[in-house]
């Protein structure tokens, strides 16, 4: 659900703050106000390409911002992009610059339009007059469908990806073959040249060290026996100096107790002293210049340094080349009888995604029927005199293979009488098209609300319409305020209308104003109590002077719609 929505400096508005609620949410205002440009701030950050020209004029920036209920189908895309959730809200920000670049924030942090794009379909689908088509495509067309009969997904889906994966592995496979046959002979000298030298991870640092200390091992022998000489052994070696030391100190501490720890300490470093001593005589004794030995290092070093020129930087990396050329052969020496396997469950797995596929054409065939029967009978309470059909295409062609099974559904409709029925794209009118996704949203409500034991399909959660009144009234507009009555009771809708007869049905009703001050248009946003609501429906019914009549026929209407 919705729960808030902000916009800043985009187009006339200075500063407005919308607080929604459940159920249905309206909008009014005069012509001009602005009540558009709100449902067009939310469509932005629902994805939709941004413009400069939606900056305020004499601003740096425009700044629209939302607050939405979030959905675990939410968490995940928010996880998969890497972003963090804010407890159970999600927190849209996107800033559209003068010079038209432009910036994202999702909880604020640094985003991207594309993921605004996948959270969308999770949190609410805009239906704006300006893309009357574009929030309703095939996909949405195949959803609502699905919806309307509570049809899964989750085995086609299954099937295909497993079949997919199969068909990969073969294609990879097949691809190629003449160089990879090619390319035998060099592979096997490659696996032959690092078998026989027989690396091991790591070796080439010991081996290292121990070839800098035969090449030097008469500095090291010097070297450690003149600081055993300095340590232990000399006349004036540190061991004969601390111990004298020592025994001073102990003098002192005999008379004074203060005294006492130094001499520990003293006796602690001859001790030290001593271990130390004894480490670098041992280690001068085991020293043995070998000329043979460092010969034989250095060789060994040559080979693994020319490995790792032509194969890695480390013998880490020479090794997982050996094993990765040595699979390639097994591979290429398998082929016949992987390719004879892989063929064989590729069989397999076109057999399950048909039978699910077909299962899945089966269910949508059965449910377009009825869904085109009530959909037909909800769009012509609305002020139209239609036929209406849902087209249910499948082809079987793998080309066509997704992981929705398939099928394309179309949506059809003849406005006029002895006309054929043609694709919902070709209706002349955004208002039609409006009432024509209304109605059929409520025909989607009332179906999954009779299966509710099956398991459901996501949908959006917020559903928005933009003047979807156009061209009715009477009765007509009763029918529509009913219909987004009996809609807000599954999903929160907003919608911006002219209309009295439907704003009598809002749950929660906004007034869009337009006034001047310090010389500048400014717009606003404010939620009607009980009397601003009646006044502004009286409004809405007699124009620009209300009268006693219209608020009496104002207050009838709200009453009657409760």
């Amino acid at each position: 659900m919705l729960l808030e929505l902000r916009a800043e400096n985009y187009a006339v508005i200075d500063h407005a703050i919308a607080v929604f609620g459940p159920g249905l949410n309206l909008l009014t205002g005069e012509t001009g106000a602005g009540k558009s440009i709100l449902v067009d701030a939310l469509a932005l950050l629902m994805g939709d390409k941004a413009s400069s020209d939606v900056v305020r004029h004499g601003a740096d920036k425009a700044v629209v911002a939302c607050v939405f209920e979030g959905t675990p189908g939410a968490e995940t895309i928010l996880e998969a992009n890497g972003i963090d959730s804010e407890g159970h809200e999600i927190i849209l920000r996107r800033e559209i610059l003068s010079n038209s670049k432009g910036r994202v924030f999702i909880n604020n942090q640094p985003a991207t339009v594309s993921a605004l794009r996948q959270l969308a379909p999770e949190l609410a689908l805009v239906h704006a007059q300006s893309e009357t088509l574009g929030a309703f495509d095939q996909a949405q067309q195949r959803s609502l469908l699905d919806r309307f009969a509570n049809i899964s997904e989750e085995s086609t889906a299954a099937a295909h990806e497993n079949w997919q994966a199969i068909q990969k592995k073969l294609d990879a496979l097949e691809r190629d073959e003449q160089d990879r046959l090619r390319m035998v002979d060099l592979w096997t000298f490659q696996r032959k040249e690092i078998e026989n030298v027989q690396p091991a991870e790591g070796e080439d640092g010991t081996l290292e060290i121990e070839r800098r200390v035969l090449a030097n091992a008469e500095k090291l022998y010097a070297a450690a026996m003149s600081a055993h000489e300095f340590l232990y052994e000399g006349a004036s070696s540190a061991e004969t100096t601390l111990r004298a030391a020592e025994k001073q100190i102990e003098e002192l501490a005999h008379y004074d107790p203060k005294f006492q720890e130094a001499a520990q300490q003293l006796a602690s470093a001859r001790a030290s002293v001593e271990d130390v001593s004894a480490t670098v005589r041992d280690y001068a004794e085991n020293i043995q210049a070998s000329p043979e030995r460092l010969a034989e290092i250095e060789d060994r070093l040559a080979v693994l340094d020319r490995l790792k020129r032509k194969y890695g930087h480390t013998l880490a990396e020479v090794i997982a080349y050996g094993e990765d050329v040595a699979a390639k052969l097994n591979e290429i020496e398998n082929r016949d009888e992987i390719l004879k396997t892989l063929r064989a469950d590729l069989k397999r797995a076109a057999d399950a995604y048909c039978k699910a596929a077909q299962s899945l054409t089966a269910e949508r065939t059965a449910a377009a029927k009825k869904l085109e029967k009530l959909a037909e009978a909800q769009i012509n309470d609305l002020a139209m005199k239609v036929r209406f059909a849902v087209a249910v295409t499948s082809n079987e062609d793998p080309a066509h293979w997704t992981a929705h099974g398939w099928d394309t559904v179309e949506y059809r409709i003849a406005t006029n009488a002895g006309e054929p029925l043609k694709p919902l794209d070709q209706i002349a009118s955004g208002g039609e098209m409006s009432r024509v996704l209304l109605a059929l949203k409520v025909s989607v409500e009332e179906g999954a609300n009779k299966t509710q034991s099956r398991k459901k399909t996501q949908v959006p959660r917020t559903l928005v319409f933009d003047e979807i009144d156009i061209g009715i009234g009477g009765r007509a507009a009763e029918a529509v305020g009913q219909k987004l009555k009996a809609l807000s009771r599954s999903q929160q809708v907003l919608c911006v209308t002219h209309l009295p007869q439907i704003a009598a049905f809002a749950d929660q009703h906004f007034l869009i104003e337009k006034k001047e001050h310090s010389g500048r248009t400014k717009t606003s946003v404010r939620l009607l109590e009980d009397t601003d609501r009646t006044e502004e429906i009286a409004r809405m019914l007699s124009g620009a002077t209300v009268t006693d009549t219209s608020l009496k026929h104002a207050e009838q209407m709200i009453k009657t719609s409760r």
